[in-house]
């Protein structure tokens, strides 16, 4: 079974094309399942839309779920379109974000770290006049809102969980091996998935995350993983599954998952 969770559409601001490019797309590239999982809302900010080149306006949220459930309904039968979102985790405002997503259906809900201290992960400029021992406290933190983001109890997946590498390829050989480590028990110990993100090709540190070194000690510690090309326009739905169901198989992985209903559904390699 080919699936792909991580997709996005011009809500966000940042992607281009509508939902039913994305499961046009899918039919395209021969997908069973395809999740649409657009940026939530900042529920964390009293402005309707404070980043509109980041994320959608709060009043969308609910026409969002309106027309990813009309498409479902219309392509039952051609490809099991699946209501998704991507949101933050930011453990300030988490219940917000518990307490507005639980109003609706979906699927799953991928919960990604985008910032820490206030500033983006893919912000190059924040690495400057940085020595080792500050870089070291920067992938710490990292790491431990992801493992916070597990511990939450509010997604079924994580995402990119080494996307801070996307413009500063040096973060890879940051060490902070145990605090990885320490993340990925953690994962292992709630029983979530992270996704395979092909989209790391698209940054400047290239190829997908998380790194293949990370997925064999998310193999080692039992993490479940997941499929997602995390496409912001529809061509790129899809993209390098053979070669991640290929590498998977390489590393040692039986089966990987995706969810419904916010129920694991177990797809053997």
């Amino acid at each position: 079974m080919k699936f792909d969770l991580h997709t996005h559409h011009f809500r966000c601001g940042h992607a281009n094309g509508t939902i039913r490019d994305y499961v046009e797309a899918g039919i395209s590239e021969g997908l069973q399942v395809i999740g649409i999982s657009d940026h939530t809302p900042y529920f964390g900010s009293e402005e309707e839309q404070p980043f509109p080149k980041i994320a959608m306006a709060k009043s969308e949220l609910a026409n969002y779920v309106q027309e990813v459930l009309a498409l479902k309904k219309e392509y039952a039968g051609k490809i099991d379109v699946l209501l998704g979102i991507e949101s933050d985790f930011f453990p300030e405002f988490a219940e917000i974000y518990r307490e507005t997503l639980c109003k609706y259906p979906f699927d799953y809900i991928i919960g990604s770290v985008h910032s820490t201290g206030g500033i983006s992960i893919f912000n190059k400029n924040r690495w400057k006049d940085h020595d080792e021992e500050a870089s070291i406290k920067v992938k710490k933190a990292y790491y431990e809102l992801i493992r916070q983001s597990a511990r939450s109890g509010m997604f079924q997946i994580l995402g990119h969980i080494d996307a801070m590498k996307g413009n500063y390829p040096p973060f890879a050989k940051i060490p902070a091996a145990q605090a990885i480590d320490d993340t990925l028990k953690v994962i292992a110990e709630e029983q979530i998935a992270i996704e395979i993100n092909t989209s790391g090709k698209t940054k400047l540190s290239g190829g997908w995350y998380p790194a293949d070194d990370i997925l064999e000690r998310a193999h080692y510690y039992g993490v479940y993983v997941t499929f997602g090309s995390d496409a912001h326009k529809p061509e790129r739905v899809g993209e390098d599954w053979d070669d991640v169901r290929r590498k998977l198989k390489e590393i040692g992985f039986k089966n990987w998952v995706y969810y419904k209903q916010k129920e694991m559904q177990v797809v053997p390699l």
